[in-house]
C-alpha cells in the first residue's frame, strides 16, 4: 500500500515586501488558498499617466477554484484599495470587521460589484474553517480602527500574520491590543511569522496617537485665524481628535475632499466617530463665521496634485481659499517618494503668508505613525516565538533590518526568510526552504485600463516626456516609387516649427535622399523603408541637436 505524500505548505506575497503597498499574501496548502488583503500602491514618478499600481494576480486566476475567501487586516488603502479590480477576476469570499467591510463596500459600489460579492463580518472572536485552514483573529493597534491579525492553523502548524501594528498603551478608542490573545497563540506554537516592517528602522516605541490630540488642541487654542488640517481620510482616530479639539475650543468643522467626505460619512454612520450636533457645517459656510471659529478637516497630506489641500494652497479650489495668517497642519509623515510634491505645497502655503506647521511628528507632535518602532517589533517576536520569520510590509532595507532585529531575539539565520514578491517559502515535514517563484509584479491601472499600459509603452511615454516626437509622413506613387507629397514632418515637444526652419528643411532632405537611394535599390517593402528612414534620421537629429525624439514614418502608397 503506497504512503500518502504529504502536502506542502506554500507562503508568498504577491505585493507588499520589498515595497511600501499594494499589499497581497498567500498562504496556500494542498488545494486550500487563502488570500491575506489585496492593497493598491501610487505609481513612482516614472510610471508616467499611470492612477494606481495593483498587484499581479495571475497566479490566483489561474487558481480561482481553490481560493477560501480573501481575509481582510484593516481599511487601509494599501489594503484593500485593489478589491474593485481583484473582484472582477476572483469571485470569491471576503472577510473582514464591521469598519473594513463599511470602507469596502463603497468601493465595491462605485465598481458595480456589491450585488454579486459575498462579504463576511468577522470579530476578533471569529473563527473561520477554510479547507483545510482554520483561521482565527486577534486585536492589533493601528492608526485605524479594527485592525485585526490573523492565525492560521495549517496541518503543517501556526502561520501567523500580524496586519499593521503597534503596541499603543493609551489607544483613542481605547481599542487595546490583545496581548494576551497573541501569547496565547505563542504558547501553542508559531511556525512561522509573517511581522509589519515599516518602522523597522526607527528604534525605541512608537508615540501614542493620544499625545497627537493634546498637541492639536494647543494649536487650535492658540490660532487666531481659521485651522486646516490635512492628514490620511482613513486615519479616524487623528479625525475624532480633531474634532475633540474644535469642539474643546469652540470652533465648528468643515470637511473637504471626497475621500475624506467618504471616510468621515462613513465611520460616523457606524459607530466609529462621535461627532455633535451642529459641529459639521457645509464648505460655503466657512466665509460666513469668524475665522478663530472654523477648522478645514483636508485631504492632502501628500501633496497629491489634485487633492483639496493643494488646490486651496494654489487659490484653485472652488469653495475655499486659505488666507493670511491661517494656521495649516500637515499631519502626516510623507510617503517615501512623496517629500518632493508635500515640499512643494508647503512653500505655496508660505507663499500666501500661512502659518505651516509639517515635518516629522517627533518634532511637530501633531503626528505618530501606525507602525511599530524596533522594541515594539522585538516585543511581537518575543511574544509570538516563531520557528520560522518572515518579514513583510516594508521596503527591502526594512525588511533586512527587521530580520537583523530578528535574529537578536533569538531567530536563527538560517529561520528567516527575506523575500521579493513572488518568491515563494515551502514548508513540509516541519522543514522550510526557499521554493520557486510564482508569477508575481504590477499591474498598472490608467484611467478605465487595467494591464494595457506594460513596460514598453511606459518606455514610449518617457521617450515622449523627454524629448518629444517626430511624425514624417511621405506618399509615394505605387508604379513607381517616387516620392508624389511630402516628406512632410511634424514636430510636438521636438522642436519649435517657426524658430527651427533650417534644421527641419535639413531633415526633409535626408528624408527624400535616404528613400529615393532604396527605391534605386529596388528596396520597397514598408518595414525597411520605415527602418532606414528612422535610422538616417535620428542620427542626424542627434549630431545637429543632442536629442533623441521620437520618429514615427507614415508611409503612403497612390
Amino acid at each position: 500500500m503506497s504512503k500518502k505524500i504529504q502536502e506542502k505548505l506554500l507562503i508568498f506575497a504577491l505585493g507588499g515586501v520589498g515595497e511600501i503597498g499594494k499589499n497581497m499574501y498567500v498562504v496556500q496548502y494542498g488545494n486550500d488558498i487563502v488570500v491575506i488583503d489585496s492593497g493598491l500602491k501610487f505609481p513612482e514618478e516614472d510610471m508616467l499617466g499611470i492612477d494606481i499600481v495593483i498587484p499581479d494576480i495571475g497566479y490566483l486566476t489561474e487558481n480561482k477554484d481553490k481560493i477560501r475567501g480573501i481575509l481582510l487586516t484593516h481599511g487601509h488603502e494599501d489594503h484593500i484599495g485593489g478589491l474593485p479590480y481583484v473582484m472582477k477576476q476572483l469571485n470569491v469570499p471576503l472577510y473582514g470587521t464591521k469598519l473594513t467591510l463599511g470602507l469596502v463596500e463603497t468601493k465595491l459600489k462605485e465598481a458595480n460589484l456589491l450585488g454579486e460579492t459575498k462579504r463576511i463580518m468577522i470579530n476578533a472572536d471569529t473563527e473561520l474553517t477554510l479547507g483545510s485552514i482554520k483561521a482565527t483573529f486577534f486585536k492589533t493597534n493601528h492608526s485605524i480602527p479594527d485592525s485585526v491579525g490573523v492565525a492560521l492553523e495549517t496541518p503543517e502548524g501556526m502561520v501567523v500574520h500580524t496586519g499593521d501594528f503597534k503596541f499603543d498603551q493609551t489607544p483613542v478608542n481605547e481599542q487595546y491590543a490583545d496581548i494576551h490573545r497573541m501569547a496565547e497563540i505563542g504558547k501553542k506554537g508559531v511556525l512561522a511569522l509573517l511581522s509589519d516592517s515599516t518602522n523597522a528602522e526607527r528604534p525605541g516605541y512608537t508615540g501614542s496617537e493620544r499625545s497627537v490630540g493634546v498637541e492639536i488642541e494647543d494649536v487650535f487654542r492658540k490660532a487666531k485665524q481659521r485651522v486646516i488640517i490635512a492628514t490620511f481620510a482613513s486615519n479616524i482616530h487623528r479625525i475624532q481628535q480633531v474634532i475633540d479639539a474644535a469642539e474643546a475650543t469652540r470652533r465648528k468643522v468643515t470637511v473637504i475632499g471626497r475621500s475624506m467626505v467618504n471616510v468621515v460619512s462613513i465611520a460616523s454612520e457606524l459607530g466609529y466617530l462621535h461627532i455633535p450636533d451642529g459641529m459639521l457645517i457645509e464648505p460655503e459656510e466657512v466665509n460666513k463665521l469668524a475665522a478663530d471659529r472654523v477648522v478645514i478637516l483636508s485631504t492632502g497630506s501628500q501633496g497629491e496634485p489634485m487633492s483639496a489641500l493643494t488646490r486651496m494652497a494654489r487659490s484653485t479650489h472652488r469653495k475655499v481659499d486659505i488666507l493670511p495668517g491661517d494656521t495649516v497642519i500637515i499631519a502626516a509623515t510623507p510617503i517615501p517618494g512623496n517629500e518632493k510634491y508635500v515640499g512643494r505645497t508647503v512653500d505655496e502655503l508660505f507663499r500666501i503668508g500661512a502659518n505651516v506647521i509639517y515635518g516629522p511628528g517627533s518634532i511637530t507632535g501633531v503626528h505618530v505613525s501606525g507602525h511599530g518602532s524596533q522594541e515594539e517589533l522585538k516585543l511581537m517576536l518575543n511574544i509570538m516565538k516563531p520557528k520560522y520569520f518572515i518579514p513583510i510590509h516594508g521596503e527591502y532595507r526594512m525588511l533586512r533590518q527587521h530580520a537583523t532585529l530578528a535574529e537578536a531575539v533569538g531567530v536563527a539565520r538560517e529561520d528567516i526568510f527575506v523575500l521579493d514578491n513572488g518568491d515563494t517559502v515551502e514548508i513540509q515535514g516541519g522543514v522550510a526552504r526557499k521554493g520557486s517563484k510564482v508569477q508575481a509584479g504590477n499591474i498598472l491601472i490608467d484611467g478605465l485600463g487595467v494591464g494595457d499600459v506594460g513596460n514598453i509603452v511606459l518606455r514610449d511615454r518617457k521617450l515622449l516626456s523627454q524629448d518629444g516626437i517626430l511624425v514624417v509622413v511621405v506618399t509615394l506613387g505605387k508604379q513607381d516609387g517616387k516620392i508624389l507629397s511630402g516628406p512632410d514632418i511634424i514636430s510636438r515637444g521636438f522642436v519649435y516649427v517657426r524658430e527651427s526652419e533650417g534644421l527641419l528643411d535639413e531633415a526633409n532632405r535626408i528624408v527624400s535622399n535616404t528613400l529615393n537611394k532604396l527605391m534605386n535599390e529596388n528596396i520597397n517593402e514598408w518595414a525597411s523603408l520605415k527602418t532606414h528612414v528612422k535610422d538616417a534620421l535620428g542620427r542626424f537629429l542627434y549630431e545637429q541637436t543632442r536629442r533623441r525624439p521620437m520618429i514615427l514614418p507614415i508611409i503612403m502608397e497612390v
